[in-house]
């Protein structure tokens, strides 16, 4: 089947419509993709301000050692074995400690 010069006619009048439109499909991938990187990058920014849920880590960091190192007795039996400490024969005597009293209250937030 041979083209005839009045089918080249009405083709070539409705060649400016055929570019303006492979065009207007080529604009909207690209705006397609921008948003879409858009959105990928405000979530990224959302997951890196968020304070995530801390994750179980197991049994090993449920037991809270006491600072004179009685940890086994801080879960089961705790204040028997402060009461233990506390009552310290006479003719013993403890060093003097001196702390500081801000310590450990406040938080360095810079960075």
């Amino acid at each position: 089947m041979a083209i005839q010069p009045i089918d080249l006619q009405a083709l070539f009048t409705q060649l400016d419509k055929v570019g303006k439109n492979q065009a207007v499909l080529r604009e909207g991938q690209q705006l397609q993709e921008a948003n879409q990187q858009a959105q990928t990058q405000r979530k990224l920014e959302e997951n890196v301000r968020s304070v995530n849920e801390a994750q179980e880590m197991g049994e090993e960091t449920e037991v809270i050692k006491d600072q004179k190192g009685s940890g086994s007795n801080a879960g089961k039996g705790g204040a028997k074995g402060n009461q233990q400490e506390t009552e310290e024969p006479a003719g013993e005597e403890k060093p003097e400690l001196i702390r500081d009293p801000a310590l450990g209250r406040n938080i360095d937030i810079s960075g």
